[in-house]
């Protein structure tokens, strides 16, 4: 979250901020009228307080008629006190609710843009295939080949759930198994957190209140379904002081992830936008004077996975207003799948500079007698896999309807070299 001096010091800038990310600027509105009362309340809980101090000096030195007027007018205000304290306590709260409303400033960097379609390519990984036939798409491939079952996914679990089967379920194990290899290569540690999440750790990285709409929530414990593992191996680490020498800390993990896509009613047929998904994550804690060179490894990091699977891909910085609530710059890496001939978004790659651990108090001490500071964080997909597998399906595939493994996962699925 945003610290609270800086929306009271820089209202415009917060504004121009909400305008550009394309969020109602009555936020901050909201926030300073509870903020002015607050403060206007806390003054004169002060000024009645001095009041009453000194008063209570008086007091022994009166008699009569006045030390019973002053000690009446003492009651009173010792009651406005209490009634103050008490309103005092709920505006803290309100704004404490409030201020977790504000997106991440966008670091200068970013382009100012509404949508997708002012997000900026940097990257163009290679000439896209050309195919001598017409290529299927992965719907078509998955189910020829056996190895994706739409219609039973939807009968036990509904609309946007698919079941995996023989080579299909293969390869999916063979991805996580590489990816997280690779990224143990790359200097990263494994961890495998809970699947569920409490209200805490939704609430350190930014999903909670903005986008629980979109949670899968277990109401009878208060217990959320991961939308990310970037939730619970951020949360890892909440209200703690960190070991600034072991800074950067790269972490990885597998899990299921789970969004209800509310809202969303367009792309899912097929594997590109589902309920429940697989992804191999990566998240960084890092020293703030290297958060953007972090970022930067970050991307490589999960470009190399693109790389070794030799799957086109693009890189696109995103503009204001396609960023993700707490990011301060992301880049998100596409993969090209030609037979549904579109770019499929497989990974995104972000700073959020101290957002995140400002909500999750995730501090370190540059010395041991110096004041405790927050530190940036850092999370990337590395990658989501049912959009890689997509662009797997559709760029490996031969004229005859096979499939093509990816060399560098032949190694998880026993030398295999065809699903067909």
């Amino acid at each position: 979250m945003l610290d609270i001096n800086v929306i009271r010091a820089d209202q415009d800038k917060i504004r121009a901020m909400l305008k550009n990310r394309n969020y109602d600027e009555g936020v901050l509105d909201t926030f300073l009228g509870i903020d002015g009362e607050w403060r206007r309340l806390v003054d004169e809980g002060n000024h009645l307080r001095k009041q009453r101090n000194e008063a209570a000096i008086k007091v022994p030195k009166l008699q009569g008629e006045e030390k019973k007027n002053l000690l009446d007018e003492m009651k009173k205000v010792a009651a406005r006190i209490t009634e103050i304290e008490a309103k005092v306590a709920e505006l803290e709260q309100q704004r404490n609710e409030q201020v977790l409303l504000f997106p991440n400033m966008p670091h200068e960097s970013v382009p100012v843009g509404s949508c997708y379609d002012n997000n900026i390519c940097t990257l163009d990984s290679v000439e896209l295939q050309q195919f001598d036939f017409e290529p299927k798409d992965h719907i078509q491939l998955g189910e020829d080949l056996d190895i994706i079952d739409f219609a039973r996914g939807t009968k036990i679990a509904g609309s946007g759930f698919y079941v995996l089967k023989g080579d299909g379920a293969r390869l999916e194990r063979a991805m996580i198994n590489f990816m997280l290899d690779l990224h143990r290569e790359q200097g990263y540690t494994e961890v495998f957190p809970p699947v569920v999440i409490n209200r805490n750790a939704v609430i350190g990285t930014g999903q909670y209140p903005k986008m629980k709409d979109d949670m899968y929530w277990c109401e009878r414990d208060d217990l959320w379904l991961n939308p990310t593992a970037e939730v619970p191996v951020t949360n890892l680490f909440q209200d703690e002081i960190l070991d600034v020498e072991k800074l950067p800390m790269n972490l990885t993990a597998y899990l299921p992830s789970f969004r209800r896509e509310a809202g969303r009613h367009a792309e899912m047929r097929g594997i590109i936008r589902v309920h429940e998904f697989n992804k191999v994550e990566l998240v960084k804690f890092v020293h703030p004077s290297t958060s953007w060179a972090e970022l930067e490894k970050l991307r490589t990091d999960a470009e190399d996975v693109f790389r070794r699977l030799e799957l086109p891909f693009r890189v696109l910085l995103l503009c204001t207003g396609d960023m993700g609530f707490a990011s301060a710059k992301t880049f998100d890496i596409e993969s090209w799948a030609p037979g549904t001939k579109k770019w499929l978004e497989c990974s995104s790659c972000s700073c959020f500079t101290d957002f995140q651990a400002r909500r999750a108090r995730i501090k370190f001490r540059q010395e041991a007698h110096l004041k405790s500071e927050f530190v940036h964080t850092l999370n990337g997909s590395g990658v989501a896999l049912p959009r890689t597998m997509v662009s797997i399906l559709e760029n490996n595939q031969t004229k005859d309807g096979k499939v093509v493994i990816p060399k560098a996962l032949r190694q998880y699925m026993q030398g295999q070299e065809l699903i067909e």
